[in-house]
C-alpha cells in the first residue's frame, strides 16, 4: 500500500521488532514506540500510561494503522505486579483504542491463547469460543480485548478495532530470555554442567515465529484498510503454527540440533502444582479459520528447520 504509515507499540520487543520490519519491507512509513530503549527517531519514547503522550504521538505520526504489541506478557511477572500489568495490558489499551477510534485509525491489538481455559479435549478453539483464563495474565489480556473492542464500538467505528490472538512466540532475539521458547536453549545448556533441570512435559504448546505473526499483522492491516465495508470483517482473529510440543520436547529438539545430551533435563508430567500462583492451561491451540475465511495466508515456518538454520546446525 503506497503512502501508508504504521505505528507499532512495543517496537523494541520480541514481536514488535519483527512487526516494524515487516511493514518497513513492504514500503510503509513506520514509527515505533518504546520506553527504555527508544532512540527518539524511529522508536519514539512514549509512556503508554499517559494519554497525552499517546495523543501527541498519533497526531505527529498520523498512522493509518497501529499494531499494539506492548504488554506485560510473562505470567510470572504479571503475578508480581498486578497493578502495573492492569495499567499496560488494559488501561493503556483502552486509552489507545479510544484515541485511535476518534481519529479513524485501524488498531490491531495483539492478544494471547491464554484467554482460554485450555482444558483437555476443548482445543482447537475457534475465535468465538467461550473464554476462561486460568491466570491473571490471560485475564488482563482478555480484559484488554474487551476494552479495545468496547472503545471502537462506543465511537461507532467497530470496523477499525481488531484483536489478533497468538500463542507462545519464538524468533530472532536479543537475548533468549525474551522468549519462553528461546530460553529453553539456555535450560539445555545449563543441564550440561551437571545441573538437573525439571521441565514441563504436560502442557501442549504451539510455538509460532514472530516473523510469521508480523507478516499476518501486515496482511490484516491491508485487508481491513482496503475493505469497502470493514464492519463486515471479523473483530477477533487468531494465528498459530500447527507445530505441537511440550517444553520438554522442545528441549529434546534443541539438544539434538546442538548435538548435546539431554540427560540433565528431567521431564515433569505432573501438570500444574495446585499451590503455584500461576496455573497454566493444558492445550489452548488456536484455530486459524477466521483468518483463512478472509483470505489471509496462515502458513508458517517449520520450527525445527528454523532452529537448525539459527544454530547453523545443518545435517547431510
Amino acid at each position: 500500500m503506497a503512502g501508508k504509515t504504521a505505528l507499532v507499540t512495543g517496537a523494541t520487543g520480541l514481536l514488535g521488532r519483527q512487526v516494524f520490519k515487516a511493514f518497513k519491507e513492504s514500503n510503509w512509513a513506520v514509527k515505533g514506540t518504546g520506553f527504555s530503549r527508544a532512540d527518539g527517531t524511529t522508536i519514539l519514547k512514549v509512556d503508554l500510561g499517559n494519554a497525552g503522550e499517546i495523543e501527541k504521538t498519533l497526531d505527529e505520526v498520523k498512522p493509518q494503522v497501529v499494531v499494539h504489541c506492548a504488554a506485560n506478557r510473562f505470567p510470572d511477572k504479571v503475578e508480581k505486579d498486578p497493578e502495573g500489568t492492569r495499567l499496560i495490558n488494559i488501561e493503556a489499551s483502552r486509552s489507545l483504542a479510544s484515541l485511535c477510534a476518534a481519529r479513524g485509525i485501524l488498531l490491531i491489538y495483539i492478544s494471547t491463547d491464554y484467554v482460554f481455559a485450555g482444558r483437555p479435549g476443548d482445543a482447537p478453539y475457534e475465535a468465538d469460543a467461550a473464554t476462561g483464563p486460568t491466570n491473571l495474565y490471560g485475564q488482563t489480556k482478555l480484559d484488554g480485548e474487551e476494552a479495545v473492542l468496547g472503545a471502537f464500538k462506543a465511537a461507532g467505528k467497530e470496523g477499525l478495532g481488531v484483536v489478533l490472538r497468538v500463542p507462545v512466540l519464538y524468533g530472532p532475539a536479543e537475548k533468549n530470555a525474551e522468549s519462553a521458547v528461546n530460553i529453553l536453549m539456555d535450560s539445555v545448556l545449563k543441564a550440561q554442567g551437571g545441573a538437573k533441570v525439571s521441565m514441563d512435559h504436560w502442557a501442549l504448546r504451539f510455538p509460532t515465529n514472530t516473523e510469521d505473526v508480523a507478516r499476518v499483522c501486515r496482511d490484516v492491516a491491508v485487508k481491513y484498510l482496503e475493505a469497502e465495508n470493514p464492519e463486515a470483517l471479523p473483530r477477533v482473529l487468531q494465528f498459530s503454527s500447527e507445530d505441537k510440543y511440550t517444553k520438554y520436547e522442545i528441549c529434546q529438539l534443541f539438544a539434538e540440533i546442538m548435538g548435546l545430551p539431554i540427560d540433565g533435563v528431567v521431564p515433569n508430567t505432573e501438570g500444574n502444582d495446585p499451590k503455584a500462583s500461576v496455573q497454566r492451561p493444558y492445550d489452548c491451540h488456536l484455530s486459524t479459520k477466521a483468518l483463512k475465511d478472509i483470505g489471509i495466508d496462515v502458513s508458517t515456518q517449520d520450527f525445527v528447520g528454523w532452529w537448525r538454520r539459527e544454530c547453523r546446525a545443518f545435517r547431510k
